[in-house]
This record gives structure tokens, C-alpha cells and sequence, in this order.
């Protein structure tokens, strides 16, 4: 496989409180890993700024407008509880989209078969009239839209392993039998939606996992409800919301997954890309709060998408 890795060299101007959980050193955690010689193969590029007119593609006018007008000329200025603006923010939320917008573009050219990017803020929680938890505009459902409307992608699948329920995202698709999304969360968590009753127009599963699950059970969710009705949309594009945070060391969560399990599910959804179409995913990080934890699983859904192979030092290599 050929994959290109697309890094985000601005994201240190989108600012968070001393503290907080998404920073950073998130970012350089994560890169570190990437530099692993066994991924020495990797295309690398850095991603360059995306348009952000085009959130209105699925935001309504006043979330851009209310990130401009509450931008602040130095500081932060807070959106909600756990969401923050600074100077700079929307810089790094543009590098952000045009890195996934690059990654489908090369897929869909094929100059890559698959690409990961490497960057924050997150995305999934943006809701079409409202930025939330961590996330200012909803990068992957921008994307999803913009690649319907450049490449005729018609049909886009969006897999979202992050622990924590991708509410943005279900609320802008949930009445487009055009885009099909799938989740697998922790519940009871942030933000409490996600419940399995929830199915859109028949194009959303969720499946709810409870504090504790490990691997195996999360493996049989997949196989049971994900991977089937995922192949059976047949979509052009799989977009991945990739959240670490399910990974058994991190701070706010606790299912117990390792690396190897992210490695599992990455293949899985490679074996149905080849069948469906011509291996063309793209993912994105979204959470992953404990340093070590976003490492590994970073480094194990990477050396997946690379080389078809798990690595035998995933589960351990940053202890």
C-alpha cells in the first residue's frame, strides 16, 4: 500500500488552557511514533490550508460567524465548557480541512492509495449550528460534502472509532441516505447521544459499548453491525473519524482497547475499501488524550494503512 501521512505544521497556534486535554502535545506524541523507521515508507507532505467557506457546506452561516466575531485578538475566548478560540484557531482548523481535502484528492487520483492526517482540533462534535466538545467545525462532514461535489463520490461511508459519540456528525447526515455513518462509543459518556434506537434514515448505525469493553467484545460489534452494513452501502470514499481514546489508558474514558486492536479494525476496514472501492480511505485523528495511548494507537492504525501488518511493538512501544 502507498500511503500518504499529511502533517499539520500550525496547529500549536490553536490555543487551550494550561491543562486541558487537547493540546499539543497531542500532535507531537503522535508524530514522534510516526517516525518510527518501520514507517520510513510513508509519503509525507504537509497539509496545506483548506477553504473554510466551504463549512457552510454543513454548518448554518452563524457557527463561522460566531468563531470570527468571539476570535480574540490575543488569549482565549471560550465557546462552552470545554471548547476554546484563540488568535490562531481558525488557521489550524484550516490546515486541518485541507489536509483531509489533499488526502481524498490524492486517493481519489491515485497518487496514494490511503492517507492519515495528523492534526487538531478535532472535528466530529460540531453541529451544524454549533461548535462543542473540543471541536470547532466539523472537518470529515465538510470533507464528505466537498468530495461529493468534486469527485463525484456519490456514496461516502464515515467510520468513527473515537470513544466518545460523533453527535456533529450524526446530526448533519442523519437525513442523507447518501452518507452512511457508523460509530462505536462508549455510553454512558459525552455528549449522552449515540444510543443504538438512533438510525437516521436507515444510513446510521451506533453501537454502544460499556465501560470496560476490551477488545474482543468490540471486535464482535464490528463483525456483527459495522462491517456488514458498511459493505452492503457499498460506498466510493471511507472517511475515519480516528479517535485514540478508547485505548485503555486514557484519562477520559475506560473501555480498554491496545493497539493491536486498532490495528485489527484498520485492516478490516482496508479488506472492505479493496472490495468496494479501489482502497480509497482517508482518515482523521480526532481524541486521544493520554500521550502514550494516542501514540500506539496512532502508530498501530498508520502501520496498518502502510503495510497490511500489525506490528509486533504496537501494544508497548510507548509504556
Amino acid at each position: 500500500m502507498t500511503t500518504l501521512l499529511l502533517s499539520q505544521t500550525n496547529g500549536a497556534g490553536h490555543l487551550t488552557p494550561q491543562g486541558h486535554a487537547e493540546r499539543q502535545d497531542r500532535i507531537e506524541a503522535a508524530a514522534k511514533a510516526l517516525a518510527h523507521p518501520r514507517l520510513a515508507a510513508l509519503l509525507r507532505e504537509d497539509a496545506p490550508a483548506g477553504d473554510l467557506s466551504l463549512a457552510e457546506l454543513v454548518h448554518s452561516p452563524n457557527v463561522m460567524d460566531t468563531l470570527r466575531d468571539l476570535r480574540p485578538a490575543e488569549g482565549l475566548r471560550q465557546l462552552d465548557a470545554d471548547t476554546f478560540v484563540a488568535a490562531q484557531s481558525l488557521d489550524a482548523a484550516a490546515t486541518a480541512l485541507g489536509g483531509v481535502l489533499r488526502g481524498i484528492e490524492a486517493v481519489v487520483l491515485g497518487e496514494a492509495d490511503n492517507a492519515f492526517v495528523l492534526s487538531r482540533p478535532p472535528g466530529h462534535h460540531a453541529e451544524r449550528d454549533r461548535s462543542m466538545g473540543f471541536c470547532l467545525v466539523n472537518t470529515i462532514a465538510i470533507a464528505a460534502r466537498q468530495a461529493q461535489r468534486l469527485y463525484g463520490a456519490e456514496r461516502i461511508a464515515i467510520i468513527d472509532f473515537d470513544v466518545h459519540h460523533g453527535n456533529g456528525t450524526q446530526d448533519i447526515f442523519q437525513d442523507d441516505p447518501n452518507v452512511f455513518y457508523a460509530s462505536s462509543h462508549q455510553m454512558p459518556l459525552f455528549p449522552g447521544t449515540g444510543a443504538p434506537g438512533e438510525t437516521g434514515v436507515g444510513n446510521v448505525v451506533n453501537v454502544a459499548l460499556r465501560a470496560g469493553t476490551a477488545g474482543d467484545e468490540m471486535r464482535l460489534a464490528y463483525k456483527d453491525l459495522i462491517f456488514p452494513a458498511l459493505d452492503n452501502f457499498a460506498p466510493d470514499l471511507i472517511l475515519v473519524s480516528a479517535g485514540f481514546d478508547a485505548e485503555r489508558r486514557d484519562p477520559l474514558a475506560q473501555l480498554e482497547w491496545v493497539g493491536s486492536d486498532y490495528a485489527w479494525l484498520t485492516g478490516k476496514l482496508m479488506d472492505i475499501a479493496s472490495r468496494r472501492c479501489s482502497n480509497r480511505v482517508v482518515s482523521m485523528l480526532e481524541g486521544g488524550y493520554d500521550l502514550g495511548g494516542l501514540a500506539s494507537g496512532v502508530s498501530a492504525h498508520v502501520g496498518m494503512l502502510l503495510t497490511g501488518e500489525a506490528g509486533p511493538d504496537f501494544d508497548h512501544q510507548q509504556e
